[in-house]
Formats: structure tokens, C-alpha cells, sequence
């Protein structure tokens, strides 16, 4: 089921979890439920590109400490020989620098949102009509994933004419007998 306020974040994290998942999961896909700490652990400490930054750091607000690193002390871990006390120091300073981590990552992810949708409005071509026009209207709601029933049903309506013509491209149809009004449509 889609649910309007998540935009469709819970399905692209699912879609990233079973990839990441095929990935990890080799001779039997049962075991994948054994599997799935290290899946989230590597998504977890993968810098993501919107953000440049990894969810982990934007969570806590340092890089994650492998398992490995712990065992055999990496550069990262060797250098710091901090006692306890300069080491919870750092920590809270960290901490209190997080938030601004965080909005520097949300700007960072609003530049990319801009630079992707540029790049696909360049292909987009603008369309006007005007009043008494014939246009065609798209059937809602289009559902591409499982079209089994009649894959020949076509993707379109009409023809209706533009009754009344309203700013950023919206419009007022009705029927070719202009008796039944259709609800506004956009074009894009």
C-alpha cells in the first residue's frame, strides 16, 4: 500500500535492503534473516550520494568504528590515546556540532534534488492550450506493475475541449457535447 506522506521512501529502502541483501545472501537465500545486520550495517556506513555523508555519521555524529578497527587498531583509532575524559570532551563537542551537520547535509541533498530535476526537465517540453482546444486527458491512476487485464486499454481519454483556461497550465474540460464536465487536468 502507498502511503502519500512517505513519498515512496519506505519502497526505495526496500528496494536497496533486497539488493544489498542479494548481494550478501549466496549459496541459500533462507538464511537471509541471519544476513540482514550485516546488510543494514553496510548501508549504515556507505556514504550516500544526496548527502555525501553516511546515515550513521548524520545519526551520531562521528564515523563509524568497524569491529575490525577494534581488534586491530587502525590510524584512526591509534592516534587518538585520548583518556576518558578528553575522549567524552570530543564526544559532546560532537555532539553539539550535529546539527549542523545535519542541515549541511540537507542542503546538500536539496542541490542534489535540483540538479536531478534540471537534467529531467530538459527533455520535458512545455504545452499550452487554449480555449475550444481538443486534447486528449491521461487515465488515472496510472498502475504499470501487474497490467494483466486488457494490456491493449488505452493510456488516454477524450477527446474533451478546453473550457476555461487557468494559470501554470491548468485547465477546465468538458465532453465534445459539452454536456459532462470533466474535473481539471494539468498539462506538463
Amino acid at each position: 500500500m502507498y502511503y502519500a506522506a512517505a513519498n515512496g521512501l519506505a519502497e526505495a529502502f526496500n528496494k536497496t535492503l533486497c539488493s544489498l541483501l542479494k548481494k550478501v545472501v549466496v549459496k541459500s537465500k533462507r538464511d537471509w534473516h541471519e544476513r540482514i545486520g550485516e546488510a543494514l550495517w553496510a548501508y549504515r556506513t556507505t556514504v550516500r550520494t544526496p548527502t555525501q555523508s553516511t546515515p550513521y555519521a548524520l545519526v551520531y555524529g562521528v564515523e563509524a568504528v568497524l569491529p575490525l578497527e577494534q581488534q586491530i587498531p587502525s590510524l584512526r583509532i591509534a592516534i587518538q590515546g585520548l583518556t576518558e575524559e578528553e575522549n567524552a570532551r570530543i564526544w559532546l563537542e560532537e555532539l553539539e556540532a550535529l546539527d549542523e551537520k545535519r542541515l549541511e547535509a540537507q542542503q546538500k541533498l536539496e542541490c542534489y534534488q535540483a540538479r536531478l530535476s534540471k537534467a529531467f526537465n530538459k527533455k520535458v517540453r512545455p504545452r499550452s492550450f487554449q480555449v475550444s482546444d481538443l486534447v486528449l486527458a491521461v487515465r488515472r491512476p496510472i498502475i504499470t506493475t501487474h497490467r494483466t487485464e486488457n494490456k491493449f486499454l488505452s493510456k488516454w481519454d477524450g477527446p474533451y475541449v478546453v473550457k476555461e483556461a487557468y494559470t501554470n497550465s491548468a485547465y477546465k474540460l468538458v465532453a465534445e457535447d459539452g454536456l459532462r464536465i470533466v474535473r481539471s487536468m494539468e498539462s506538463f
